[in-house]
């Protein structure tokens, strides 16, 4: 059976990552904002006795690479030369799209075009003939629908069809410029072909003309490339960009750029026509009330505000439900084990520990539910742009909040998505604030603490912890943006990609994935932590108490007395002044593993107190509603788990950021808990 490599590119919100889906069924997070796909993603089919593989790219505007992302995108298709490129156009946006297209058209590579989207043009007026734009660009076309699933058999066809006839773009469709630029390209050209000692790698047109571009990346590789020859073909060069500037008043670049889109424009005139009727532009008036000036960030808040509430109160529900069959498994498994230390580890350590988590399912599927409809109808993007000037407040840009709002969902991949800014520095600062945007492992407490000691009224109390957690990342990003990490904020401009329909395939697939990861953890550092957690909870065994003590009485100075009581005696002063006892001391401190084990290590130091669930413990415990609310903002801020930890050490670079990272969160946590808990006090709220 024939096997291809298939390249997936396209510009950010084309559809790339849909059309992907839909082409192999791999489940992958489909977004509506600029690097969505920070890394190339694989995906398999077999079509027609044809073996597929086929590679999601990053979003790219261009073949003149910025970003890591779009290095990314320009290295796979030159440098691991796959069967076909397929570029996925958008359809609405046809003038931007065809500029990647014609770039690619450029090398000498097999090109397939795809107008996704097509009813979105239609929509506005707008008939594309593909037929046309096939015999004008000499390359294959395919219209598509890709969130309707629509045309995704002619695209494999296509695909295979294409593939097999090495469907190269013919030279003369290629872009061609002025006289005065084509001489210069021929001529730089012409001095390429004489000084390789090799053949170039890359089509000598295209190479010419990048270099014309001051494409740095490929002036770096050619001089490499050049070797002793390269000094006076760089020269050259050089005569060459400086003569265009002296007759075009310009840089080289720009106005190869301009005539670009001249030959774009000629296109679109050819084959696109627009109907007389005037079309209502949707999106665009829905935006007048989302982003305006004065109503938009309101809107934005209240949006966020609902999510949590729905959260917490509709999730109440089955999250009632789980805890009761939770607690009823537990009890029928102390009824039916024999005494001993294998039924103590069954039920107090794993059920308790696990279970307490578990029940908390729910509220984390609702949170994702709600963030996958703002990603899917492109409210996202609009978030972003609302919160742009607040951003620059950081000495950032709107793009940087895009990594700050994945955080809500995982702070690890919203680190990753920090890869998408150009600047070091906004990097660097986007991953120190990251953290304090309150991820879903944190939620579990949140629920937990809120449900048991604010119970009219949680919905609001956790979405203070986030807005908390949202106004420290601004304060923090404004210290450091003017102490340690000074600079100037890169210019950026933000796509406000249109209104859509969201699929309710993808938003199940969300919440499934979601799930699988969130039971994945519940088998793996969980269950694990509860073990452990457990073990030091129960060891050493102390002696037997007197007869006739009460149970409960027993358990809780058996409990005292194990390594874990020791433990926690031990950093006790340390959280006192917080308004917080030894077990909630132990729970944050085993929490750095990860935020879920903060609410299993209560469930298992608390399994004993109270015939009911873990919140009538907490509440029979001495905790008080100013003390969860220190200890849900300590929770909120203190040092990241650790795979987000390893995260800022893999994304950094830097032993020394990640420990800052570690060392300013837990600072602040500590701060703030306790300016909550003695500054209510002193109001008279404790």
């Amino acid at each position: 059976m024939a096997k291809l490599t298939v390249a997936l590119t396209g510009n950010p919100n084309s559809g790339k990552t849909t059309t992907f889906n839909n082409l192999t069924g791999t489940r992958q997070k489909v977004g509506n904002w600029p690097g969505v796909t920070v890394e190339k993603k694989l995906g398999a089919v077999s079509h027609k006795g044809v073996d597929l593989t086929v590679v999601d790219l990053p979003g790219t505007y261009s073949l003149t690479a910025f970003s890591i992302e779009e290095i990314v995108a320009r290295n796979f298709i030159l440098e691991e030369a796959p069967d076909l490129v397929v570029d996925i156009i958008d359809s609405s946006n046809l003038e931007r799209s065809l500029f990647l297209a014609t770039q690619l058209l450029d090398l000498d590579s097999p090109v397939l075009l795809v107008l996704n989207m097509s009813d979105v043009a239609k929509s506005r007026g707008q008939t594309i003939d593909a037929e046309k734009l096939s015999e004008l660009l000499g390359v294959p076309v395919v219209s598509t629908v890709g969130n309707r699933n629509e045309g995704t058999e002619a695209l494999l066809d296509a695909i295979v069809s294409a593939a097999n006839k090495n469907a190269c773009p013919d030279p003369g469709r290629r872009v061609r410029y002025t006289r005065d630029l084509e001489q210069a390209v021929e001529t730089v050209r012409e001095r390429l072909a004489a000084a390789l000692s090799a053949d170039c790698p890359f089509d000598l047109r295209w190479t010419a003309a990048k270099l014309i571009e001051h494409d740095s990346i490929v002036r770096e590789n050619i001089e490499k490339a050049l070797g002793e020859n390269a000094p006076a073909v760089m020269a050259t060069l050089d005569a060459v960009r400086e003569r265009l500037a002296d007759l075009f008043d310009d840089e080289p670049e720009i106005i190869m750029t301009e005539e670009r889109y001249g030959f774009i424009s000629g296109i679109i005139r050819e084959v696109v026509k627009n109907s007389v009727q005037k079309k209502v532009d949707v999106s665009r008036n829905i935006d007048l009330v989302l982003t305006n000036r004065f109503l938009g960030f309101p809107i934005f808040i209240f949006f966020i505000w609902a999510m949590f509430q729905l959260t917490f109160t509709i999730g109440a529900y089955p999250q009632g439900w789980l805890e009761s069959l939770m607690n009823l498994i537990i009890s029928l498994a102390k009824d039916a084990l024999p005494p001993g230390v294998g039924a103590d580890l069954l039920t107090d350590g794993v059920l308790s520990g696990v279970g307490a988590v578990i029940v908390f399912l729910p509220n984390i599927l609702i949170l994702f539910f709600c963030i996958a409809l703002f990603e899917d109808t492109g409210y996202m993007a609009r978030a972003a742009f609302l919160m742009d000037r607040i951003m620059h407040l950081l000495g950032l840009h709107g793009k940087s909040f895009i990594p700050l709002l994945m955080g809500f969902g995982c702070n690890v991949p919203a680190i990753m998505a920090a890869r998408t800014l150009e600047s070091d520095r906004d990097r660097i600062l986007t991953i120190l604030i990251n953290p304090l945007m309150s991820c879903s492992a944190r939620l579990p407490v949140y629920v937990l603490l809120a449900g048991a000691f604010f119970p009219g009224r949680a919905g609001n109390v956790i979405f203070g912890i986030y807005l908390l957690g949202i106004v420290l990342a601004v304060v923090m990003g404004r210290i450091f943006s003017s102490t340690i990490l000074k600079g100037c904020v890169a210019p950026f401009v933000m796509e406000l990609p249109p209104y859509r329909m969201p699929m309710a395939k993808s938003l199940a697939i969300h919440m499934w994935d979601r799930a699988k990861m969130f039971l994945k953890k519940m088998g793996g550092v969980i269950l694990v932590g509860s073990i452990i957690i457990w073990f030091l909870a129960s060891f050493p065994k102390p002696d037997a108490p007197p007869p006739g003590t009460d149970p409960a009485l027993a358990a809780a100075q058996a409990v005292e007395t194990s390594f874990l009581g020791r433990m926690g005696h031990a950093v006790e002063p340390v959280f006192a002044p917080l308004g917080l006892d030894w077990k909630s001391g132990v729970a944050l401190i085993t929490g750095a593993v990860a935020k879920e084990v903060v609410v299993s290590t209560l469930g298992v130091l608390h399994q004993s107190d109270s015939e009911g669930g873990l919140s009538e413990s907490l509440q029979k415990s001495g905790m008080t509603p100013l003390s969860a609310l220190a200890l849900m903002a300590f929770v909120l801020l203190y040092m990241p788990c650790l795979a987000t930890v390893a995260a800022i050490r893999h994304e950094t670079g830097s032993r020394k950021w990640t420990v800052f990272a570690v060392s300013y969160s837990t600072a602040l946590a500590w701060l703030v808990s306790f300016g909550i808990y003695q500054g209510g006090r002193l109001l008279g709220l404790g």
